[in-house]
């Protein structure tokens, strides 16, 4: 039987928790696929005119050389970097078992009815609270992180997939992880996941 989950995770929400203790109790690889953060800066930096967008993405793809151990090569066009990404991710994943997070893996997933896709959230203003305990560190960097990667990772999924990270059906659950326990959100993702 497919063990496949796909999760999307916001930051301050656990994801990096949350996914490893799902693999786990689930017996399957975790396979981590996070935007880098200071790639998550170019974005921020770069996201204001229209005449910029070909250095944004140029400087976007330019971002995961050497930083993210086993990423694509940065191709061509957004379309040749996509497939490239999908590429990857079906590779890695070619035993169809495994938790996996970010990197777009619920919009790659989505037509797959045998994945579990979710989403890993909560207010703005709880993930930079709990952001700034998991990391040790103050509340305003944290709350600069969280701005800069929320938009990163928006742009990521709408440039590359044409996807709004909000758009519920690419979701079959949602999770508010900064009022849930990790072990009761990955007790809430196993149920969902045997459901499925």
């Amino acid at each position: 039987m497919t063990t496949l989950v796909a999760l999307s995770a916001a930051y301050g929400a656990g994801g990096r928790r949350i996914g490893p203790a799902l693999a786990e109790r689930l017996g399957v690889p975790f396979v981590d696929r996070a935007i880098p953060l200071d790639v998550a800066g170019r974005i921020d930096e770069e996201a204001g005119g229209d005449e910029r967008q070909g250095s944004l993405f140029e400087r976007l793809l330019g971002g995961f050389i050497g930083m993210d151990a086993g990423a694509p090569t940065p191709a061509a066009s957004a379309e040749d970097f996509r497939r490239e990404t999908e590429s990857e991710l079906l590779h890695k994943t070619a035993s169809e078992a495994g938790v996996v997070l970010g990197r777009a893996a619920v919009v790659v997933f989505r037509h797959d009815p045998h994945v579990l896709r979710a989403r890993l959230t909560g207010p703005p203003e709880r993930r930079t609270r709990q952001a700034a305990l998991l990391a040790g560190i103050d509340e305003d960097e944290a709350e600069r992180r969280r701005r800069r990667l929320d938009h990163a990772h928006a742009e990521y999924l709408q440039r590359f997939y044409g996807a709004e990270i909000d758009d519920p059906t690419l979701y079959h659950i949602t999770l508010d992880t900064t009022l849930l326990t990790p072990e009761l959100a990955v007790d809430l993702l196993e149920q969902a996941y045997r459901a499925l």
